[in-house]
């Protein structure tokens, strides 16, 4: 054979090389698709601390009389008293609200005999916290035996909770760029906030007297407003 005829052979026997490890490894003949961009996904919190302005109580008064009817005409009278004397003390009615009115008879230690009749009458009341150790003199002065509370609470709550808010994207931010930056990535645009976590006040120790006198003195101390969310951002 001479040298053209065996340089054709050889380029034979290359194409039929090439196809059958074409058909053996199909990738080879394709491209690379690069894969899909990095993401970073953090939980940022943010706490603002502040000072309560706003108590809520419960107050109740307990009636008993030999009968049904006398036991809630009395409890009615001395729940009015109560009413009456808040109002007095400054509350407005739309910030005192009934709660429970309730009525059940009394028995004997055996239990087969009623021996009369009990019944109770509570009002919520919420007012400014400067106000609450009056209002406590106030209802128990008019005849109120049964009290519950303070439950204490922020009237600008919503702007306090935005600045929360506002915290805890930052901190989410740190936290992924500090990420990015122990990996080797370039921390990118923000592709999904969610929000979440607890937004309810939490009391702390600090205290400020809200009340002076003689009046029941009722400590304000200091909330704690918190807010979370949860960051995904893109990276490279």
């Amino acid at each position: 054979m001479n040298k053209f005829g065996k340089t054709l052979l050889l380029a034979g026997v290359l194409l039929v090389a090439a196809a059958i490890a074409g058909v053996a490894q199909p990738h080879l003949g394709r491209t690379a698709t690069p894969p899909a961009g990095a993401a970073i996904t953090v939980t940022g919190d943010g706490t603002v601390d502040a000072t309560p302005d706003r108590a809520s109580f419960d107050f109740g008064v307990t009636t008993q009389a030999a009968t049904a009817a006398e036991a809630l005409r009395r409890n009615a009278s001395d729940a009015q008293a109560i009413v009456d004397a808040l109002k007095k003390a400054g509350v407005d009615s739309s910030d005192i609200q009934t709660t429970q009115v309730s009525l059940w008879p009394q028995t004997s230690n055996d239990g087969t005999e009623i021996t009369g009749y009990q019944a109770s009458n509570s009002v919520h009341v919420t007012a400014a916290l400067g106000k609450s150790g009056e209002l406590v003199d106030a209802a128990v002065g008019a005849g109120a035996n049964n009290v519950e509370g303070p439950s204490l609470d922020t009237a600008d709550k919503s702007s306090l909770y935005d600045q929360a808010l506002q915290q805890a994207l930052g901190d989410a931010k740190g936290k992924a760029q500090a990420i990015a930056g122990a990996a080797g990535l370039t921390l990118g645009a923000v592709e999904k906030v969610r929000e979440g976590g607890n937004t309810v006040p939490v009391p702390s120790f600090a205290a400020e007297k809200a009340a002076t006198g003689t009046a029941v003195p009722i400590e304000a101390g200091t909330q704690q407003i918190q807010a979370s969310v949860t960051v995904t951002y893109s990276a490279s």
